[in-house]
């Protein structure tokens, strides 16, 4: 299938499909030459269900909305973004921080679900306690040094947890959300959900 006919099956635009392949997740991707997404992950993906924010207990939780890996020069870390190639430490440096957000916002919802394409193909938890990169206002940014991967997936077709969480309800919020479908809408990295399915947005916008 080409991205664009990938695009239209999963209800995203060409761009947020050519992230999705970027990241690593989706096998069967050429790395060169035309780009075409293989149909039988397609019809995998189209299948999939939203997940059940439900189970999840607060009213609300934040989305972390994720670019492809990209390398970066920064003391604590070499990529910000997802990838399935980033070995545990890896991701866990790239999705813990620097964002735009409300940390103690963040921090209530008590799991930080990341997508790409609207799929959620990692999970935070251990959000207590955040860093502010001292810039004062709107423009600050946070991270959660504390933060633990409690999940990630290499393959979304096959959706299985890679990580081995120590904390059995790291592993549960794992499991309830790896691989499943969840829209969000944000002007930034950070996005916040109702678990209220009757309120919830149902536009990824990527």
């Amino acid at each position: 299938m080409t991205t664009g006919q990938a695009g239209t099956a999963l209800g995203c635009s060409i761009p947020t499909v050519k992230k999705l392949m970027a990241t690593g997740v989706i096998p069967g991707v050429r790395g060169q030459g035309r780009q075409v997404f293989p149909l039988a992950a397609l019809q995998q993906l189209q299948v999939r269900p939203a997940a059940d924010l439900t189970a999840l207990g607060p009213a609300e939780v934040a989305v972390l909305r994720s670019d492809a890996p990209a390398k970066v020069d920064e003391p604590d870390r070499e990529w910000i973004g997802f990838g399935a190639a980033l070995n545990e430490a890896q991701l866990l440096a790239a999705l813990s921080g620097w964002w735009r957000c409300d940390p103690a916002r963040v921090a209530a919802g008590g799991v930080l679900p990341v997508t790409v394409a609207g799929f959620v193909v990692a999970v935070l938890t251990g959000l207590t306690g955040w860093e502010s990169d001292g810039t004062v206002g709107t423009a600050a940014r946070f991270r959660f040094p504390k933060a633990r991967l409690a999940g990630y997936l290499t393959d979304l077709t096959a959706p299985a947890n890679v990580a081995d969480p120590a904390v059995p309800e790291d592993a549960r919020l794992a499991s309830l959300l790896l691989g499943t479908r969840l829209a969000s809408v944000s002007g930034g990295p950070i996005a916040y959900v109702t678990t209220n399915p009757t309120t919830d947005t149902a536009d990824e916008g990527e």
